[in-house]
């Protein structure tokens, strides 16, 4: 079982002919409200590969249909904890080219309480992944009580920010990053003491390393027409940690979330445009 502490965001989405330059005001193309957040997202590419799911995050009073969305896909929403804040949020401006720009408000995300995510965990033990992101509250003291537990722990380390990383490290199993990222990280830290270390280059695909075996796997990306790139890293992140909860090694795992995120770019949105396991199978023997 993956247990994922992350955000749940209603997500509005603004397609334009161009990202706003400073001081510009457009009019949108297209608009439309779905299912969004990180943690949300990947908790459904988790279900979409295959994997059990269970999602540990908070809604306002507004959020009930954000619960059914994640329900409607497959993850487990026993755990999803009420709050009087209101749910969080992100608007999404996306380029005719498929580029983005993202501003977050985080809402009942924030408002998560130790006692949520101990109930939460309190069936986990070795076997077990939690998966993490920083969109939420408490990551630290998740972390350690899924160390406590023997579970292993996979941080996607997004929205990036040392200090959150630097804090969860003592805990974290596999630690994702893209690129920039992971630069921001080394300059940061300098060397980053993790067991595992995965990191997304976009067109140019993915690096895994074994930082306590010196073992290092790449996989290249799939060749697509772009349509829209919110969420491509969370179905990547997603599809990626399934696959190792499966046992899959790590350079099947990879190749089969590279395959994953080049569909999901072809379509628009975020949780929506996550393809199945099925349609990700097929993607691959066809390339």
């Amino acid at each position: 079982m993956i247990y994922n502490l992350g955000s749940i965001n209603a997500d509005h989405i603004y397609r334009l002919p161009h990202l706003p330059r400073p001081g510009e005001t457009l009019a949108a193309d297209s608009y439309a409200r779905m299912l969004g957040g990180k943690g949300a997202n990947q908790s459904v590419a988790v279900a979409r590969a295959g994997a059990g799911v269970r999602h540990i995050g908070a809604v306002g009073p507004d959020g009930d249909w954000l619960i059914a969305a994640l329900a409607g896909h497959g993850v487990d929403v026993s755990d999803v904890a009420r709050s009087a804040a209101p749910s969080g949020h992100a608007v999404i401006h996306v380029d005719a080219a498929g580029e983005n720009a993202i501003v977050i408000w985080p809402g009942a995300n924030r408002a998560l309480r130790p006692a949520d995510v101990a109930a939460a965990l309190d069936g986990a033990g070795p076997g077990d992944w939690l998966l993490l992101q920083n969109e939420t509250s408490l990551q630290v003291e998740t972390a350690q009580l899924a160390h406590d537990r023997g579970m292993r722990i996979a941080c996607s380390a997004a929205p990036f920010g040392p200090d959150a990383v630097r804090a969860v490290l003592p805990y974290v199993t596999l630690l994702i990053l893209n690129a920039v990222e992971a630069d921001q990280l080394r300059a940061a830290l300098g060397r980053v003491e993790v067991p595992q270390l995965l990191i997304t280059r976009g067109a140019q695909g993915a690096e895994w390393r074994d930082l306590t075996h010196d073992d290092c796997v790449t996989v290249p990306a799939f060749s697509v027409d772009v349509v829209d790139t919110t969420g491509a890293g969370d179905t990547f992140a997603g599809y990626a940690v399934a696959g190792l909860s499966q046992g899959m090694n790590p350079a099947a795992a990879l190749t089969r979330a590279a395959a994953a995120a080049a569909l999901q770019v072809t379509r628009p949105g975020t949780a929506e445009a996550i393809p199945d396991l099925s349609d990700v199978l097929a993607f691959m023997a066809q390339k």
